[in-house]
This record gives C-alpha cells, structure tokens and sequence, in this order.
C-alpha cells in the first residue's frame, strides 16, 4: 500500500507546497496555508465512483457527432429560464452566487417545489435543518408535499442517496458546508471545494442529472472558494442586489447553454421571489423629464434591451481637485468623455464637480451610454432638461464622432414600446427602417451636434 503523504495548500488560491510557511509563495498571503494528508483512496470507495467518467471515451469524427438539441426542463420562473438560456439541460452544473440574505436559497426552493410536477428533484441543505425548511415553504405557501429533501454535509452520504434515489435535478446548498472522509481538511478549505465540486461534476455527466451548487461570496464580492471552481461547472450566477431595495438582478456570468450577460430581474416580496416582466418600468418608475441632468438611455443586458435613467450633476467645486464620481458606470469612460467635451466642444467644467449615477442600481458597461451620458452632463451644466419622451444611446470616440451601436433596431423598437416618442441615436444605425417606427428619429454625427440639441 502506498504511503500516506502530507501536503501544504494555500486556502486562497490553492497553492500546494511540501513544507509550511507563514507566507504563501504564490498569492502572497499571510497564515493561510493548512496542512492536508494525502493517500490513496481505497478501492470501490465513494469518491472513486465516478473519477472514471471522462466524457466520450472513442475517438470520433467531429463531423459525426450528434448535434441533436438537448430538451431543457423549464423552472415555470419565465426570468429564471431567460438567464438559464430556456431552462434546465440534462448533465448541466451551475453555480449559484450571491450576498448573504439575498434570496437564494429561497428562489431555490421555490424552483424544486414547482419542478416536482415534471421532473424528481432533490434538496441537500447543509446550513439548514429540515424543520428550517419547512417552515419557510410553509411561509411561502409551496406545495412540498412531494419533494424530497436532505440535510447532510458528507460527500459519500449523498452520493449514496442520489444513486438510490436517481434524481433529475440535485440542488446542494451549500458547497462550502460539503466535506469528503477522503481529505483531513475542514469543510470550506480550498482542498474539500475543490474535491467535492468535482466529484459532483462527474455525477452529473455520468448520470446526466442536473446540478445546481450555491457558492458563499468572500467580503470583495466573488465567489468564495478556488477560481478553477468556476471553470468547472457550466454556469456561474449572480444574485446582485442595491442595498435596501427590494429587486434582485440575476446575471449569467458564464453559461455553456445560452447568451452571457443575460439578466433577470426579480422582487424579493413577503411571499418570496417573485420575477419581474417588465424590468424598465421598474427602473424608469420615478422618472422625472423637466429635471436638468437626467436623460434616458437604451443599454442591452445579453438578448434583453432595457431603459435606464442615467443622472448628472454638476456643480462649482470648492477643492482645488474637483470630485469625479461615477456609480453604475465606469470611471475611466467618465473622464475620457469629459475630456472629449472639452477639446471637441470647447466646455471646460475642470473646475466643477461631476457626479454620474445609473438609476435603479444597474451597472452599464456597454459603450451605448457614452452619448446619454454627455447629454446628462450637458443638461445639468446649463441647467436645462430635455424634452419629455426623448431616449438616447450612441458611442462616443476620441475624435468627437458618434459610432454606432449594435442591435439599435431592438432598443428603438423597446423605447417605443414604453411611449418614448424620440429619439437621439448615431447616423449610421439610422436607416430606411427607422421611418416604420412609431418613433422619431435625430441622427447625430458628431457631438458638437448635441451641443445644440441641448
């Protein structure tokens, strides 16, 4: 029999090393490196189970794949499915992020209490008791009479169970909380989400289940954990929230399935999750058109077009270094336009204040908002609104021309649909189209154009 062997793994970024040191060689971390035993797994033991899961063992011809579309199960959360790409795929592993107290676990639940009348779902909590979650289906009203459910936290426990059980769609919350008698290590080190993760991973394409993991977030905002935990799965979510308010953006930071980006928008109500059809309704809800900096704009989230408030003010700084602040949107891009607003147009505010806010608590990074947002600035800094029912997008460039952006039939079409009656775009996605729009159209070139507009 082989020898048991110890090894040193950084908690952080999973560094491994023979000896122990105060410093991790690698990220440069203090007191973050435990000792791990290392042997070998005995023959027919649980996490050897599936290790022999590689994918598709023979060698073949690309082209004679079978590319047959896989059929999804719908979650009934039409936003749920938006971001998923149209559902649940047989095989798939996602990893579900967010804040502590966001709602995962509670839209989670939701999810398996309303997917038991197609598909056989299981539940492993290992935060939680099984008390814990009844009582909160039963203050959310779920019907949970079929759905099965595990408190666990031992890695072999509930494989044994899933291959008793053979679920369709395993829900594991969480995989920090999971461990494996294979590793010494204590549950949530680097090691154990590593080996848990795994294992999980190769239970899912053996069987073709579906595994949906919620992963803690460390006080930067990622997800905690090794960041090869999120190369691994096929999907990384991300509940984000603005502070007290009551809607949740779930955005697909990765997906193997559907559209990168793509956002859903949920309300956390008193009956639990609750998704949002119409999200720019909601973000344009106190909207007011006769206030000097504050303009409307048509960002795009994945396949979704949304309208977005963008506000601007400025005012005479008392500081010899006026305050350049942006929340919602980028910092860099704030200053590269005003200093386009100042060599193209001749407007120096080098001595004011700006201050630029997306409304809603939206973060836009798409180039479509540089336009609205020298408009916004613009507005303020001569103290004059726009009219109302007017929408914005454009790219602006270095040379103070206006580029055009992607997909500017769709935002139209969108801000027509909410009652916007004109609009202030680039030339170039101006076109024959445009006339069938119940919209009208002003094409700008150059920004010394929306200088007048103004």
């Amino acid at each position: 029999m082989a020898k048991d062997k110890l090894q040193f793994i950084c908690n952080e970024c999973g560094h491994v090393t023979n000896k122990w040191a105060g410093q991790c060689t690698a990220c440069k971390q203090w007191n973050c490196i435990d000792e791990v035993k290392v042997h070998k797994p005995k023959r027919g033991s649980q996490s050897n189970r599936f290790s022999n899961y590689s994918g598709d063992k023979k060698i073949q011809k690309l082209g004679q794949v079978s590319t047959q579309k896989q059929a999804r199960t719908t979650t009934d959360i039409k936003e749920l499915d938006r971001v998923l790409g149209g559902g649940l795929v047989p095989g798939s592993v996602i990893l579900l992020g967010g804040d502590p107290g966001i709602g995962k676990s509670t839209l989670l639940l939701q999810v398996t209490a309303h997917i038991t009348q197609s598909i056989n779902p299981l539940y492993v909590t290992g935060e939680e008791s099984l008390a814990q979650i009844a009582m909160r289906a039963k203050r959310l009203d779920l019907s949970v009479d079929a759905l099965s459910c595990m408190a666990e936290t031992s890695l072999e426990t509930i494989m044994d169970a899933v291959l008793q059980q053979q679920p369709d769609l395993v829900v594991i919350d969480s995989i920090q909380t999971l461990f494996s008698e294979e590793l010494t290590s204590i549950p949530g080190s680097v090691s154990q989400v590593k080996e848990t993760a795994a294992q999980l991973v190769r239970m899912a394409k053996q069987h073709k289940i579906t595994v949906i993991l919620v992963g803690h977030v460390t006080k930067e905002g990622s997800i905690a954990g090794p960041r090869i935990l999120e190369h691994m799965v096929d999907t990384v979510l991300y509940f984000e929230s603005d502070g007290n308010s009551r809607y949740r953006v779930l955005r697909a930071l990765k997906n193997r399935f559907g559209a990168v980006n793509e956002i859903g928008v949920f309300a956390m109500t008193e009956s639990g999750v609750r998704e949002v059809e119409n999200p720019s309704a909601i973000f344009l809800s106190e909207h007011k058109a006769d206030k000097p900096g504050s303009v409307v704009m048509v960002t795009r989230e994945g396949t979704r077009p949304l309208l977005v408030e963008i506000q601007a003010l400025v005012d005479q700084s008392p500081l010899g270094n006026p305050r350049r602040l942006s929340v919602g949107l980028e910092q860099n891009r704030l200053a590269m336009l005003l200093a386009v607003l100042h060599r193209m147009c001749g407007l120096a505010i080098h001595d004011h204040d700006v201050f630029l806010n997306a409304v809603g608590g939206i973060k836009i990074t798409e180039t479509a908002a540089d336009l609205a947002i020298l408009m916004a600035i613009l507005s303020s800094f001569k103290n004059r609104y726009l009219p109302a029912g007017t929408v914005i997008f454009g790219e602006v460039g270095l040379t103070g021309e206006i580029r055009p952006v992607q997909n500017g039939e769709d935002r139209l079409k969108e801000a027509a649909q909410h009652g916007f009656k004109a609009a202030i775009i680039p030339k170039a996605n101006a076109g024959q189209w445009t006339k069938k729009l119940a919209i009208k159209v002003i094409a700008v070139a150059e920004v010394n154009e929306v200088i007048d507009l103004v």
